[in-house]
């Protein structure tokens, strides 16, 4: 199979600088608070914190499958107490237990079934977290949707008693969908969770910039004691903590369904996958610490105004650092890591590395050292990919919806065979973009498309040497009768006329016949 990697810098500049702002305006009653910064632990010990030099289009992923059997696997984490095992959540409510010398166990470790509502795809038990005592307190924590009524639920599990214990619930019975799920320990020992908008199409619960609801958000807190009523405690610097009518757990807001997240173990920045309505997916990375960040749903949706949106006055919204179109093949984010493993540290140390449930796609993406970020297709995930998740020593594995199996990801050095140059001019509302094509690989090319997006606001016009189609900001350029052949080491050349509504800036990468191709000038 072809690999499909798109390659170039990223269009963003500095975390800092990745804001989209809107005019100020009276604060609504629920006003978002300042951003907080939080303490955060050093870094784990051993965790490989330089960046590998390897380019990202000289990269490519493999999958090996390690187990099968899995009913609707949602989610993994390793315990860190000298097994080596793996646990996976399984849809209906169950945990099951994988060692890589004996395989996967047939008794579950863990059974909830009886509490927990699988009605409809995107409910279940969906996420895992385990805290650092693990090895000494048995206790794991986990996000599935509750019976009766689908009530997204947070629950502490006493491995030692076999008994269930219920620390936070939020309503979510109108849809059965957007149910987030992602549980993780930050590098505060606090457990974050995210929390879906309460589904249904274009936030009709106007959830994401509610501050009364957990519905749409990231949450932030202590569970390692309880405080007056309540069987957890919300840390002191939250950002809404004592903000009258706002909910004290929440960490970040304005999220559509951020299915996974994560936090980067040599510097504790955080990385989400949010889940797109229809025409953007995405990815934030946020500086360690830092919450009250408004992530723009459903005012937003990636770096584009959501139509019907609710967009609140004064608000500063962080924008993604990757955006990328379902007409690319994609349907639904599935955030990944930062690897900082040991085996492929001298490849892909450094990299986050994430996919999608619907096209399979592998992203890598890693800061670029001027500010901005490199960004690369590398391969393809088996089919329908629920979760990555890591070892205690940081190497990947997968697991996938349907048939259910658990993959063990590779990573090698494969260089690309074909090299993209540009030449654009540009004028007021229009552009010119002139590309060479050179096939940089060892063998001749025979019929050619290459694939490359257009900036936003950005559309095509006319065409030469090529059969050109649009869709959305996806382009697709065909080649023509007299230049379908490209000999090794020799170049075509092709391009177009577009007119942009501000943003003139020229294609940052290419696929060729779906591999990436270098980009030079």
């Amino acid at each position: 199979m072809p690999r499909r990697r798109w390659a170039g810098p990223f269009l963003l500049a500095l975390l800092s600088t990745a804001l989209i702002l809107l005019p100020a305006a009276t604060p609504p009653s629920a006003a978002a608070a300042p951003s907080t910064t939080a303490d955060t632990a050093p870094p784990r010990p051993g965790a490989a914190a330089d960046t590998a030099p390897v380019p990202l289009p000289s990269l490519s992923t493999t999958t090996t499958q390690v187990a099968s059997g899995l009913r609707r696997p949602t989610a993994l984490a390793a315990p860190d107490d000298g097994t080596g095992r793996l646990f996976i959540t399984e849809k209906p409510g169950t945990v099951r237990v994988y060692h890589p010398d004996t395989g996967l166990d047939r008794t579950p470790l863990v059974d909830i079934t009886s509490a927990v509502d699988q009605s409809g795809n995107e409910r279940g038990l969906l996420g895992i977290a385990l805290p650092n005592d693990f090895a000494e307190s048995q206790d794991l924590y986990l996000a599935y949707t509750a019976l009766p009524d689908g009530a997204v639920t947070l629950a502490r599990y006493r491995l030692a008693e076999s008994r269930l214990e219920v620390l936070l619930s939020q309503e979510h019975a109108e849809y059965s969908n957007h149910n987030g799920g992602q549980l993780a320990f930050g590098p505060d020992g606090n457990l974050y969770w995210s929390i879906g908008d309460g589904g249904g199409s274009a936030d009709p619960l106007r959830a994401g910039q509610r501050l009364d609801t957990l519905l749409g958000k990231i949450l932030r807190i202590d569970v390692s004691r309880g405080c007056g009523q309540l069987p957890y405690c919300v840390p002191g610097d939250n950002p809404f903590a004592g903000t009258p009518g706002a909910r004290e757990e929440i960490w970040l807001y304005g999220l559509r369904n951020p299915w996974r997240f994560s936090f980067d173990g040599a510097d504790g920045s955080m990385w989400i996958g949010d889940v797109g309505q229809g025409r953007w997916e995405e990815i934030d990375h946020l500086p360690p610490g830092q919450g009250g960040l408004n992530l723009g749903w459903s005012c937003y949706e990636g770096l584009e105004r959501f139509e019907g949106g609710h967009c609140a006055p004064g608000e500063t919204y962080t924008g993604p650092v990757l955006t990328y179109s379902p007409y690319t093949g994609g349907c639904s984010v599935i955030g990944g890591h930062v690897y900082r493993g040991r085996q492929y540290a001298d490849l892909v140390g450094g990299t986050y590395i994430a996919t999608d449930y619907c096209s399979s796609t592998v992203w890598a993406l890693r800061p670029d050292g001027n500010g901005g970020y490199e960004q690369a297709e590398i391969g393809e995930m088996p089919t329908q990919v629920t979760s990555i998740g890591t070892t205690v020593d940081g190497e990947f594995y997968v697991v996938n919806d349907l048939p259910g199996g658990l993959h063990r990801v590779s990573f090698q050095r494969e260089e690309p065979t074909c090299r993209v140059d540009r030449t654009v001019k540009t004028w007021g509302t229009g552009t010119t973009v002139d590309l060479t094509v050179t096939n940089t690989g060892s063998t001749a090319v025979s019929g050619w498309t290459l694939a490359f997006p257009l900036a936003l606001g950005q559309r095509v016009v006319s065409d030469w040497n090529t059969d050109l189609t649009q869709g959305s900001n996806t382009i697709a350029a065909a080649n023509a009768p007299y230049n379908a052949d490209i000999a090794p080491g020799a170049s075509i050349t092709l391009g177009y006329l577009a007119d942009h509504t501000g943003d003139a800036s020229p294609p940052p990468r290419f696929t060729l016949n779906g591999d990436a191709c270098t980009v030079g000038r």
